[in-house]
């Protein structure tokens, strides 16, 4: 973002400092909600007109400059916070700014503001379904991931959202869609450990997907204004692709629930009185701002994957279910399947989606499912059970169905590529046919669900045990 060359008239002056919340007494035009305002003496510091408060302009200072001070004047610069778009921006990282963090040389033409939604109205045919295989044994049977829709990965700190998350970029974006060339990546990164965005760009670029990725990052480090900005600053580039190139867009975020609450840590700094659980009114009416503009239209799709902190394991957080609400598929993941180490601890019961249904995945996949959840809901009842008079006093239906839950639990773990360096055990990828055939085979009782015969022939073969040398008593019978 250039600062401007030369300011306009003052139009107020600062009489109010509160964190990065500044308050503006009007004295001459009034500005644009979003526009930013100068400092006078230093126009390298902006102020993001947030709203008015009778002649007030209550600013956000993105800066978090302390040169700030009471009774200086500012003025308009007639522009808003923008980012780069197009194919220039591809291969590229940038911050909420539209500044770039890679060390490569910053783009100002063709820049878009990130106030300001495509607008367009033209919404794609729902009827017009795709799916898309992720390789991943659970996502694609349990909450099948549709092109175009939203599909979040829920759970709280360290069960394996992100991880899980970024296996889902490395599959999907391998070239498994049939029409790669139109597909292009979006990643959103709210909030997040620096760490883990270098990883993941360091995974893409050798991948070779980052030449069709473009990176959005506000880290926790940034100021709360910063990581409020970058959802909205990822969804104008996607919007971009969407409606000026056609693109069909694959639109990931880590972390959705961290941009609910960096508006909760604005929102509080400005004022406002909290509602629901602690959060303003505000964050919930961006939030679905935001969520609404991640649609799909006859010129282009965004299909979105949102990974979801859950606060303290609850799920009943007003937030989260906020943002579940807006979703058509919720993947949770549980700590105590994650205790276990099973990967992905997936709670098979949790798991919900709404477009689990005959006219989506098929009769066969659906019936399948249903059984599948009529299984794991019986075991959920027999643990108890198991727990005070154990296995064994059981009926064999019950004994049987309690043995497939526990078979069906471990079929679903799988071991993941972006983890290879840490796990030492190769990436593995499922076709939906393979998973299906593995699930009917369980419920068959057909000696547990095979592994495909190219997945055992990358494995080496099991040593057979050594024979037991011959006793003297044997040797003598022999003799």
């Amino acid at each position: 973002m250039e600062a401007t060359k030369k300011l306009d008239s003052p139009i107020g002056e600062i009489v109010t400092l509160r964190g990065l919340t500044v308050e503006v007494q009007l004295s001459g035009e009034r500005p644009e909600a979003k526009e930013l305002l100068n400092v006078e003496g230093h126009p390298e510091v902006f102020l993001e007109v947030n709203f008015f408060r009778g002649d007030r302009a209550v600013c956000l200072n993105l800066n978090n400059d302390s040169v700030v001070r009471c009774g200086q004047k500012v003025a308009r610069t007639h522009t808003k916070v923008s980012v780069p778009v197009g194919a220039a921006t591809l291969g590229r990282v940038f911050n909420a700014l539209g500044e770039p963090l890679d060390k490569g040389e910053g783009i100002q033409e063709n820049r878009r503001p990130i106030s300001v939604p495509s607008g367009t109205k033209s919404y794609r045919d729902s009827s017009k379904l795709e799916l898309l295989e992720t390789g991943l044994k659970v996502i694609d049977f349990l909450t099948p991931f549709v092109k175009g829709r939203k599909i979040g990965v829920i759970g709280g700190a360290g069960v394996g959202k992100t991880v899980l998350t970024m296996e889902m970029i490395h599959n999907v974006t391998q070239g498994k869609d049939k029409d790669a060339s139109k597909s292009l990546s979006i990643y959103c990164g709210v909030g997040e450990r620096i760490r883990e965005g270098n990883e993941l760009y360091e995974t893409l670029k050798e991948s070779d997907v980052l030449k069709d990725t473009v990176m959005f990052f506000g880290q926790m480090d940034a100021t709360p204004a910063i990581r409020s900005m970058v959802g909205p600053a990822a969804a104008t580039a996607a919007e971009y692709f969407r409606d000026d190139e056609g693109k069909d867009i694959l639109f990931f975020v880590d972390n959705i629930y961290r941009h609910v609450q960096a508006m909760t840590e604005l929102s509080t700094n400005m004022g406002l009185i909290p509602s629901e659980g602690g959060y303003s009114p505000m964050v919930f009416s961006d939030l679905k701002r935001l969520q609404d503009r991640l649609s799909s239209t006859e010129k282009g799709t965004i299909t979105s994957v949102q990974a979801i902190y859950v606060p303290a394991d609850d799920l009943s957080d007003p937030a989260v279910q906020a943002i579940s609400q807006q979703l058509d598929s919720v993947l949770v993941l549980d700590r105590a399947i994650a205790e276990t180490g099973i990967r992905p601890a997936v709670n098979l019961l949790k798991t919900t989606s709404s477009l689990l249904t005959p006219d989506i995945v098929g009769e066969r996949h659906y019936k399948l499912a249903e059984k599948v959840q009529a299984i794991m809901q019986k075991y959920d009842s027999l643990k108890n059970i198991i727990a005070i008079v154990g296995e064994n006093e059981l009926s064999p239906a019950d004994r049987t169905d309690y043995q497939n839950a526990k078979k069906l639990i471990q079929f679903f773990s799988q071991d993941f590529a972006v983890a290879e360096k840490f796990s030492g055990h190769p990436g593995e990828y499922y076709t939906l046919e393979e998973t299906l055939a593995g699930i009917e085979a369980i419920l068959e009782g057909r000696d547990e669900a095979k592994e495909p015969a190219d997945k055992k022939a990358e494995k080496p073969a099991a040593e057979a045990p050594e024979a037991p040398a011959p006793t003297e008593e044997k040797a003598d019978a022999k003799k």
